[in-house]
């Protein structure tokens, strides 16, 4: 609400918008070099992007596979905790990276915001059902000390880029990332959360992640980023640079989640798996 004070609280702000800057910054020239190798072409910049599902930083982490096949109940407790302290809210994010936006990429923010939203019943609604889970698996009351500061880097990192306007381009490349990049992931945890005998209700938001992203994400590509791109090619550096400052946020945070676990080997041991697989 309204205050006398709303000069001083302003003043305040200040200081905490140059630190979060700041971060962002820092983020932005770490991957600099990879963001160099992004064309400015539309059909070989979607190309790129599209490669990132393949190729980007964190893409098929070992991690997955392992929550997916052998990870006990109370390492998917902790992993979800880490997850559920880290979202950011899709459905909020996506509302303030629309902000005046060309008609055709907010039509398509906007059709993506009402599946957020549960197209307008409550029990539809993305982040309830990932409230649900939180509930079903105890949860929803962590304490703050046993969240990971790399889980709540990467949510400050996408409001960053959702809540400042000079940011709204990343803010794109972030959430479209996100929507490229999340069905694989989803569809582990939500084996693994099966697995584990977690009924299909409290799956339904990894279930349903696991599916619906797979066409959020060609909508997205096709009416929000190719136009984009297309309209003004200079655009695609600040896209493809949102892209992957989400998808190394994530990798620092696999990184983690895999060392709190125990798991620090599990690259190179998954990795000689598969080579026997291979030569058997």
């Amino acid at each position: 609400m309204p205050t006398e004070n709303w000069r001083a609280e302003l003043a305040a702000d200040g200081p905490l918008l140059v630190d979060e800057g700041e971060y962002v910054e820092e983020l932005r020239a770490l991957v600099a070099p990879m963001v160099g190798l992004a064309p400015s072409q539309p059909d070989q910049f979607m190309d790129w992007l599209l490669a990132l599902e393949r190729v980007g930083p964190g893409q098929h982490d070992p991690l997955f596979e392992y929550l997916a096949e052998a990870a006990t109940i109370d390492e998917m407790r902790w992993f979800l905790r880490q997850e559920v302290a880290g979202e950011a809210g899709f459905d909020d994010l996506v509302a303030l990276t629309q902000v005046r936006f060309p008609t055709r990429a907010k039509l398509e923010l906007a059709r993506n915001y009402w599946d957020e939203m549960g197209r307008g019943k409550p029990g539809a609604m993305h982040g309830p059902m990932l409230a649900r889970l939180a509930q079903e698996l105890d949860i929803e009351s962590a304490d703050a000390h046993d969240i990971v500061w790399e889980s709540v880097a990467l949510s400050n990192l996408l409001v960053a880029l959702a809540a400042n306007r000079r940011y709204a381009y990343q803010s794109v490349g972030a959430l479209g990332v996100v929507e490229l990049t999340a069905p694989g992931r989803a569809a582990k945890v939500n084996a693994g959360l099966e697995r584990l005998g977690v009924g299909g209700r409290a799956r339904q938001y990894f279930a349903l992640h696991a599916t619906l992203d797979v066409q959020h994400s060609r909508d997205w590509n096709r009416e929000v980023i190719e136009p984009l791109v297309a309209a003004d090619p200079a655009l695609a550096r600040p896209i493809g640079e949102g892209a992957l400052l989400r998808l190394q946020a994530g990798l620092r945070c696999f990184e983690r989640y895999r060392r709190e676990l125990g798991l620090p080997n599990l690259n190179r041991s998954l990795s000689r798996r598969s080579a026997d697989t291979d030569r058997g």
